[in-house]
């Protein structure tokens, strides 16, 4: 259960709410249920072992909702000290519903706590007046969502006096007469921001681009005399609502106050050379591919372009390194990029490519790139040249979806920034390595061809060791009943050691019945070799490792000539190696 503002979960803020204000009045001015959590916890983790799991997220979520709601108290605490001595003034034991239901509609108090601070001072709240006003609002709602349809994801609801956005962003970076037309707090409607608040602000015109068509919004400041307020995304609703979405940084915003409104000019500067090279990219992609590339979703942000399409097969290196060619090409060739608003038929008879899963009105804006190089539908904000996207550098390339493909890829800063990081890359390579950065492959090829040959004499040279060992091993084995059995172990000796060993063994000597053991890390590894006299004597290496690594609390098996196992327990090993020659004399047959 999560704190909210409805069912269990309005319950559960209710709860918190009360007892964070009951600190309050014990003196306690900061957040503290939070710390309280682990003591809970601790109590009640025998019958609710999950509580301990989840500490630590438990404990974050109550911090924040007792930091908002001490943001929302003590902005408002001062209004209702005002209206309680307003009815004391008059006389009245009754606190009106109208008041507690601005206390709780416009700065977030809920009534409970209204009515239990009310009952202190010796009063009454009038909860009948107050429901009628729920009601009417739950009302005025209902006919608003009626009329504005689903509102998507924003879950929130304006009146019919709450005009559209005008988007004025396309001309302009900031404008100096915005007016806020609705503010919501916790998802209710406001008619004022308090500082610190995270929230939601309506103004009848904007600069700032909305998330939408892959696009990603503007980020800025909203400012008017003392306020400011931080705009970290933007969202579009049904109704045509532009909803800036951050947090009161400093002030007090209310409804009605007129604001000047000015986005990060640098990162909408980024964000415009990503989409104008998403543009180019579309371009390339079907000039290489062919015409059978289609968009199939788009991610825009500063700098970075995330771009799919249809394509069956993975690109080559070739087709990746020309497509990235065509996009420079373009930006070196400063095409001019000219945005244009037309009626959609119009628009279609220019060639412009629109996307098939859209919905376009009548009239549709038309971006036309280097008149006629790449003309399509978009309403996004782009650059005015090509030539100022300055660099395309494509990061990756892979499948997202049967028939779809994902490109990603930078421009801009952090193209050069990925310049910058693989050149440095590649002096350090060629400083470590002795040589000049334009010598790097064949140095590189030198030094494997180099390491390759190394390999192989080392290879050599470990064929030789070994072979020596076991024959010396072979001239001290103890004869058992016709067989030359011996046991060996080593440390650090790897399960390919002990197979080049135990494969000379059963070449060089028919009769060899070996086992040997190589310690790892306070692992053993067991290899058993047997040659064709021993097999058919009966002495299998397969067996000898079922009834051998089980002493040293491992298991394992193989072929009768040839077979590998385990063990965990180094203070057996002796014993275990001591147990082969009694195997041969069990089953070596006469």
């Amino acid at each position: 259960v999560l704190p909210s503002n409805e069912g269990r979960g309005y319950v559960l803020r209710r709860l918190l709410r009360r007892a964070a204000r009951h600190g309050k009045l014990l003196g306690v001015d900061r957040p503290f249920l939070f710390e309280v959590c682990a003591t809970v916890i601790g109590e009640n983790e025998c019958a609710y072992p999950d509580l301990r799991e989840k500490e630590s997220y438990i404990t974050r979520v109550i911090r924040m909702e007792e930091e908002s709601f001490a943001k929302t108290i003590d902005g408002g605490m001062k209004i209702f000290t005002e209206m309680l001595e307003s009815h004391k003034a008059e006389g009245g034991k009754t606190f009106s519903g109208a008041d507690a239901f601005k206390l709780y509609d416009t700065y977030g108090f809920p009534i409970d706590l209204t009515v239990e601070m009310v009952e202190e001072e010796g009063m009454s709240v009038d909860q009948d007046a107050f429901k009628q006003l729920m009601n009417e609002q739950r009302t005025r709602a209902r006919k608003a969502r009626e009329a504005l349809g689903d509102l998507g994801w924003a879950g929130v609801e304006f009146g019919k006096d709450v005009p559209s956005t005008r988007f004025v962003g396309y001309g302009n970076s900031a404008i100096e007469d915005a007016r806020v037309v609705a503010l919501v707090v916790e998802n209710e409607l406001a008619e004022a921001m308090m500082p610190g608040v995270e929230g939601i602000v309506v103004l009848d015109k904007t600069p700032f681009y909305a998330e939408m068509g892959g696009q990603v919004a503007d980020h800025g400041l909203l400012r008017g005399g003392a306020c400011q307020f931080a705009v970290t995304d933007v969202q579009k609703n049904k109704g045509g609502k532009y909803m800036h979405y951050g947090k009161m940084a400093e002030g007090m915003l209310k409804v009605g106050d007129t604001v000047s409104a000015a986005i990060d000019p640098e990162r909408r500067k980024a964000v415009m050379r990503a989409h104008t090279a998403t543009h180019l990219l579309d371009k390339a992609l079907r000039a290489v591919l062919g015409d059978h590339v289609h968009q199939a979703g788009s991610l825009v942000e500063d700098d970075y372009l995330r771009f799919d399409f249809t394509h069956f097969t993975a690109m080559t290196a070739e087709e990746l390194s020309r497509v990235s060619q065509e996009v420079n090409n373009a930006i070196l060739a400063g095409f001019a990029v000219e945005a244009k608003e037309m009626p959609i038929e119009e628009a279609r008879k220019t060639g412009a490519i629109a996307l098939f899963s859209e919905k376009y009105g009548d009239v549709v804006r038309v971006v036309n790139i280097g008149e006629g190089y790449s003309v399509e539908f978009c309403g996004g904000t782009h650059l005015d040249n090509s030539a100022k996207a300055g660099l395309f550098h494509i990061e990756s390339e892979f499948s997202v979806a049967a028939g779809v493909r994902r490109i990603e890829a930078v421009t801009g800063r952090r193209a050069l920034e990925q310049m910058n990081r693989a050149q440095e890359m590649l002096f350090q390579a060629a400083a470590e390595l002795k040589a000049k950065p334009a010598e790097l492959r064949e140095k590189a090829v030198q030094m494997n061809a180099e390491l390759r040959e190394l390999r192989q004499t080392i290879e050599k040279l470990k064929a030789r060791e070994f072979t020596g060992q076991a024959e010396q091993f072979l001239m001290s084995a103890k004869a058992v009943k016709g067989l030359k059995v011996f046991s060996m172990s080593r440390n650090g000796l790897s399960a390919d050691d002990m197979r080049r060993m135990g494969d000379f063994l059963r070449d060089k000597e028919p009769g060899v019945v070996a086992l040997l053991a190589g310690v790892n890390e306070g692992k053993i590894t067991f290899q058993a070799i047997c040659g064709k006299e021993a097999v058919a004597r009966g002495v299998k290496a397969g067996e000898i490792i079922k009834a051998i690594a089980p002493i040293c609390g491992g298991k394992g098996g193989g072929k009768p000539d040839s077979a590998m196992g385990g063990g965990s327990d180094l203070l057996k090993l002796d014993d275990a190696l001591a147990a082969l020659d009694d195997f041969v004399s069990e089953k070596a047959k006469d």
